[in-house]
């Protein structure tokens, strides 16, 4: 399918209210700073056709605007610091109202059927609804920290967006959304409270931290080809979640463990995908899942608090083990991991990360192609309850960027109950996936 985007304009929305004196400084944690090389994460969701007489354009933009007032750090830029002293470079985030980007477009030849196949299958045209492709997060010294690109398709709209991974995490992007689409809908509302930053959490580490130069600069491009992708997104019923977490139990055989949704998927996935990576049984893989680390640090952060606070955790087994030993067991590898986290293990990874200094350059490692699954967001995310005044959201996507196989992106699903996985596989990985019986009897849309 040939796909057009015309673009009707592009702007610069800043926050009604920049308070130049005494502005925020936000300094980055290890946390944040090993997202420098990562991409611009992008998210985006389905609205139904609204009335042209409402004027959504100019509503939204100016919306935008209030919410940025609330929402500071996202109409800021990343600043660079040169410590001549040591050879090193610092970041920080600079709350100086510089704006975000807002993108209205239009494309006539797309409707919400082509976006919402009945099997899951994503559209290759898809990506061009989504800003920011191939923006890193370093590249937040000249570029936004948030753009967003409102594109009319024949009979709805689909707001894409993509924002600087070290600024925010899930959490709080999508807090920040249901304060946009609120004051979009029902104007200012009174009891909205004063940003809580979530503040240097790390004690006893200085800060700025110092980076060599030469961990701020990157290698040349590869000429090797990339390997192919594929999207898909994976539709997890009431049931289906249920039947899959009743097998848990009856694996583990006890009542100690309480058996979570999100990893009983998370574990149904992992086996699955793994099974079909080419991979010998004496190998390693490992299922990485992005932790909030708000409540599990000591003293706990604010519930509520804006920023990047994710731990990448790990589970780690050999493939025989892991297909050797049936779902409950998979289930405990990722349950006892997320279970015996504690402050400790962040500080000791920070710590770490500061004495070694090595950033990331793409995605979660370049061997990430066959032997893991990363899980991030959540299906406790209320993406369905952004209504900007013409509907509530109809579908979420995630956009293509950090593209590796084995992302899985964890959506609520828009019945309760239900969880959408957005998978990105290699092709031949999905192929045989597909194929899978054990695994299309958990799953609704193949």
């Amino acid at each position: 399918m040939t796909t057009d985007v015309t673009l009707i304009s592009s702007s610069i929305v800043r926050p009604q209210i920049i308070n130049q004196q005494g502005r925020e400084k936000i300094h980055l944690t290890p946390f944040d700073l090993n997202f420098l090389y990562v991409d611009y994460t992008q998210r985006g969701l389905l609205f139904p056709k609204p009335d042209p007489e409402t004027h959504f354009i100019s509503r939204l933009k100016t919306s935008l605007s209030s919410a940025l007032d609330i929402y500071f750090p996202f109409a800021g830029r990343l600043s660079k610091v040169e410590n001549h002293e040591d050879e090193t470079v610092s970041f920080y985030i600079d709350c100086n109202g510089s704006g975000a980007t807002f993108i209205h477009a239009v494309a006539e030849s797309v409707s919400v059927s082509d976006l919402l196949q009945p099997d899951g299958s994503v559209p290759d045209f898809s990506r061009i609804f989504y800003p920011m492709n191939g923006v890193k997060s370093i590249d937040g010294v000249s570029e936004p920290l948030l753009a967003l690109q409102v594109t009319e398709i024949r009979d709805g709209v689909f707001i894409g967006f993509g924002y600087n991974h070290m600024v925010a995490d899930g959490a709080s992007i999508w807090n920040f959304f249901k304060t946009w689409s609120k004051i979009c809908s029902n104007g200012q509302p009174e009891n909205l409270q004063p940003l809580a930053l979530k503040g240097w959490f790390v004690d006893g580490m200085d800060f700025p931290i110092h980076i060599p130069v030469s961990e701020t600069e990157t290698s040349p491009p590869s000429n090797e080809l990339s390997p192919t992708f594929k999207e898909r997104v994976f539709h997890f019923t009431k049931k289906n979640i249920s039947d899959l977490k009743a097998k848990v139990i009856s694996q583990i055989g006890s009542s100690d463990h309480k058996v979570s949704s999100l990893q009983a998927v998370s574990a149904h996935m992992w086996r699955s995908i793994i099974r079909h990576s080419g991979l010998n049984q004496e190998e390693k893989t490992r299922c990485f899942v992005a932790v909030d680390l708000r409540q599990r640090l000591n003293p706990p952060l604010e519930k509520e608090c804006f920023g990047h606070v994710i731990y990448n955790a790990i589970a780690t087994t050999t493939v025989g083990e892991l297909q050797g030993q049936g779902l409950g067991w998979a289930f405990l590898q990722i349950n006892n991991m997320l279970r015996s986290l504690t402050n400790e293990d962040y500080r000791i990874w920070a710590e770490n990360w500061v004495r070694n200094m090595k950033i990331q350059k793409s995605g979660l490692g370049s061997k990430m192609t066959r032997d893991s699954v990363i899980v991030s967001s959540s299906p406790w995310f209320e993406v369905y309850d952004n209504d900007f005044g013409w509907g509530k959201p109809i579908a979420v996507r995630a956009g293509p960027s950090n593209s590796i196989s084995g992302k899985l992106v964890f959506f609520r699903g828009i019945e309760e109950g239900c969880i959408d996985v957005h998978a990105f596989l290699l092709s031949d990985v999905l192929v045989k996936l597909l194929a899978d019986v054990e695994f299309l009897e958990n799953v609704a849309n193949v």
